[in-house]
C-alpha cells in the first residue's frame, strides 16, 4: 500500500484516524510490516533497528505531547534476513543502523492502524528518489507479499509545506494545484499506467507545485513495484484533503 501519513497531529483528527483504523481492520493481519518512509533517505539502502528502540521524533516545534508518543512494535530480525537475500548483490552487504527507531512517517499511521503495536515492523531507507529505481526496488521486494508481509510506502499524495496554511480548517477546500494533481493520480492509477506515473514530473498537472521536492511521492513507486503484475488492480482506501493536501492512499490487491 501507499498511504499519506499526515503529521504528528494526525492522531487528533477524528475522521482520518477512523479511516486508517477501518482500512487495517478490513485486511488480514500481516506477519510483519516493511516500511519505506519519505523521511528516511540514505544511500546505499539502510535497514533500521531490528529490535524495539525509542522512536525517532524527526520534527520540531510541536507541542510536548507529540514527543511523548510511544509505539513499541517488535523488531523484525527475520525480515532483515529475507530482505538481505532479495537485495543481495556480489560483494555487497546490507547496511544497518541498529539505533534508528521508526520515524513519524512510520509510527504515526501505524499507531492508528495497529494500535496494539503487536506486529513486527522494519523500516528501510530510500536509496534514491528516482521513480524507476524505486519501482525496481519494489519488484525485488515483491516476494515478501507471499509471506504475509505488508509492504508500506508512506508519503503524501500532494505535499507542499510552503503552501500549507494551518489557519484554515483541516476540511478547507483544496487549492487547484492539489486537486488537479490528485485527480490525475487517481485516474492514472485506475488505468495502471506505470510509465505515466514514473514520468509524473512531466505528465501530471501542477507536479512541481504538488511536489516541489519529490520525497513524499517517492514511496509510491516501491509499493507499485511490489504490486508486480497487478498494479491496475488497486483502489483508493482513503481520499479527500487535509489542510489542502491530498490524503489519497492506495491499496494494491
Amino acid at each position: 500500500m501507499f498511504l499519506s501519513h499526515g503529521a504528528p497531529w494526525l492522531a487528533d483528527d477524528p475522521v482520518w484516524t477512523k479511516e486508517l483504523a477501518k482500512w487495517s481492520a478490513d485486511l488480514p493481519t500481516p506477519s510483519s510490516i516493511l516500511v519505506v518512509s519519505a523521511h528516511w533517505e540514505s544511500a546505499p539502502l539502510m535497514v533500521g533497528a531490528t529490535e524495539t528502540v525509542p522512536l525517532y521524533y524527526d520534527f520540531y516545534g510541536f507541542a510536548p505531547k507529540y514527543y511523548q508518543v510511544t509505539y513499541p512494535a517488535p523488531g523484525a530480525p527475520l525480515l532483515v534476513e529475507k530482505v538481505a537475500k532479495l537485495l543481495a548483490r556480489p560483494g555487497q552487504t546490507l547496511h544497518q543502523d541498529p539505533s534508528r527507531g521508526l520515524d513519524h512517517g512510520a509510527y504515526v499511521p501505524l499507531a492508528e492502524m495497529y494500535p496494539d503495536a503487536d506486529v513486527p515492523v522494519l523500516q528501510i531507507s530510500m536509496p534514491t528518489l528516482d521513480p524507476a529505481e524505486l519501482f525496481k526496488l519494489g519488484q525485488m521486494l515483491a516476494p515478501l507479499r507471499d509471506e504475509g508481509v505488508l509492504i508500506l510506502g508512506s508519503g503524501f499524495a500532494t505535499h507542499n509545506i510552503h503552501e500549507f496554511d494551518p489557519r484554515l480548517p483541516p476540511s478547507a477546500p483544496p487549492p487547484s494545484w492539489s486537486s488537479e494533481f490528485d485527480d490525475w493520480l487517481n485516474r492514472t492509477l485506475e488505468t495502471g499506467d506505470v510509465d505515466a506515473l514514473i514520468d509524473f514530473e512531466r505528465q501530471a498537472p501542477a507536479a512541481s507545485i504538488a511536489h516541489p521536492r519529490t520525497e513524499h511521492f517517492a514511496p509510491l513507486f516501491v509499493a507499485m513495484g511490489a504490486a508486480a503484475d497487478t498494479i491496475a488492480d488497486n483502489h483508493s482506501a482513503i481520499d479527500g484533503f487535509w489542510f489542502g493536501m491530498s490524503k489519497r492512499s492506495i491499496q494494491f490487491n
